[in-house]
């Protein structure tokens, strides 16, 4: 290691592990051993954690840099508070340290866990690292620990592990563990009684369990229903192993929503009844959105025969099978709930759920602003299941009624005059000025949003992955710059008499 007068020191952000000095990894045992400054936190009473955790491998003779805390969780006095003083603290403690390292001595900095991981260390880290170099020697986190004292895997397979603070807000914390197979809570103490309301929220509290001080000779492991509130320390968290079977209905069919491409914008649900699946049924593309998992059965078809596909699953659902027949966007919009839930007319066994999602419609009027601020008609161009009169007669009814539209299907390949056909009927009822959204492959890799008006629309624009907006007569849009299809939206008043 470097000394006083040589070249600058080393930052050393050392990860202890949880707890049991024998987890502390060979490496950060040798830094330790060598450092010349040796920094560690405390709270005010001075007894700090990480010093004694690091005991063992201090020569004696080290310089030791004891950065105490001003305040933890209590009030502070400080003119700027908690925040105040804690950032006071922090400079301080950083000058502290930059010192020793302008003086070319390195300091092994320590850290009860691993020093990235909600560590006080990267508050040293983030103020020292402009001026100095650092090393960080990771360590094992509390989480491992606890896995290790429960004897559990944490997750297996495809399962997907959430960690979470405590700190959250109970409907937040309820929430994202709605939304997961398994998770880890930190930083309980004082937000314990909160933790507990959303793990009992979410159905999920008979499951946890509790973990407090893993691996010391202080460590407790509990099911986490039974923690005396008042007795949870800080270093304490809640642990939710991954299910080893998805419990799921067997012999049913949910028919599930995916959203409109982004895999952001489908829901906890939707994903949760798409891993309890048996079987997968869908239009081959929008099954290639699901992630395949082992054991699912998967059945791709084409987007003609959606009849063929909802006798398919309710077969399957008859043999005792737990199937999702997918659909993009929303299952109930134009979509594939209405053929399951006609098909299950004939299946008095088969168990029918409708999963929902965001619609298409929302999507493109996101990427706008709000073109649907107001009352608005959703009507299919396509001629396929109903005649071109009927749609002709919605048309101008909405229109007459001054409703925005929002139109799905307006072409195919086969379906080339329709938005023409259209646009003629509205220009009879709207300014020609009326703004049109034009939406395509929204979320997707070929996403295009353009505005035009409506006596501009041209059909060649529109093809069948299109969603159209059409305003009403109080719709405003506000151009943008080059790239841009500025902004859309219909005010929620309606002009009076």
């Amino acid at each position: 290691m470097s000394g006083a007068g040589e070249t600058r020191g080393t930052l050393w952000g050392i990860g202890l592990g949880p707890g049991d000095p024998e987890l502390v990894t060979v490496k950060a045992a040798r830094i330790i051993g060598s450092a010349d400054v040796v920094a560690y936190h405390s709270a005010r009473h001075g007894r700090s954690i990480a010093r004694s955790i690091a005991e063992p491998y201090l020569r004696g003779d080290q310089i030791e840099e004891h950065l105490v805390y001003p305040v933890t969780t209590e009030v502070s006095d400080h003119p700027g508070g908690y925040a105040g003083a804690m950032e006071d603290f922090y400079r301080e403690a950083a000058e502290r340290i930059a010192a020793h390292l302008e003086a070319g001595r390195d300091v092994a900095l320590l850290a009860e866990g691993d020093p990235l991981f909600y560590s006080s260390y990267m508050h040293m880290h983030t103020r020292l690292t402009e001026r100095f170099e650092a090393v960080i020697v990771p360590g094992v986190t509390s989480v491992s620990a606890a896995s290790a004292a429960v004897a559990t895997p944490l997750v297996q397979g495809d399962q997907v592990l959430t960690i979470l603070p405590g700190t959250l807000p109970p409907d937040e914390l309820e929430r994202r563990l709605s939304d997961t197979d398994a998770a880890v809570i930190l930083k309980l103490g004082r937000s314990y009684p909160a933790v507990r309301k959303a793990l009992s929220a979410s159905g999920r509290l008979d499951d946890a369990f509790y973990v407090e001080r893993a691996s010391t000779a202080r460590q407790r492991v509990m099911a986490a229903d039974d923690v005396d509130d008042a007795s949870v320390p800080y270093f304490a968290l809640a642990m939710l192993v991954g299910r080893q079977h998805v419990e799921a209905p067997t012999g049913s069919v949910s028919v599930v929503g995916l959203g409109p491409g982004d895999i952001d914008w489908m829901t906890p649900q939707s994903r949760r009844e798409l891993a309890a699946a048996t079987d997968l049924i869908g239009y081959g593309p929008y099954l290639d959105r699901v992630g395949a998992r082992e054991g699912q059965r998967r059945h791709p078809s084409d987007n003609s025969d959606e009849p063929a596909r909802a006798r398919l699953a309710c077969t399957l659902a008859e043999q005792g099978r737990t199937v999702a027949v997918v659909s993009s966007g929303d299952p109930g919009v134009f979509a594939m709930a209405t053929a399951v839930l006609e098909e299950a007319k004939q299946w008095p066994g088969v168990e029918v759920r409708v999963i929902p999602a965001m619609t298409a419609a929302q999507a493109v009027a996101s990427r706008v602003g709000a073109p649907l601020g107001h009352d608005y008609a959703v009507i299919s161009l396509s001629d396929r299941l109903k005649p071109w009169d009927v749609i002709a007669a919605r048309l101008t009814a909405a229109a007459a009624a001054d409703m925005v539209l929002a139109i799905y299907n307006p072409a195919s390949k086969t379906r080339t005059w329709q938005v023409g056909a259209m646009q003629e009927l509205l220009l009879e009822h709207r300014d020609p000025g009326t703004p049109v959204v034009i939406g395509r492959d929204v979320s997707g890799p070929d996403e295009t949003i353009k505005v035009v008006r409506l006596a501009d629309l041209d059909q060649r624009d529109v093809d069948m992955r299109c969603l159209l907006i059409v305003g009403s007569s109080q719709t405003q849009w506000y151009s943008g710059g080059e790239d841009s299809p500025g902004r859309v939206f219909t005010p929620r008043h309606y002009p009076q008499g």
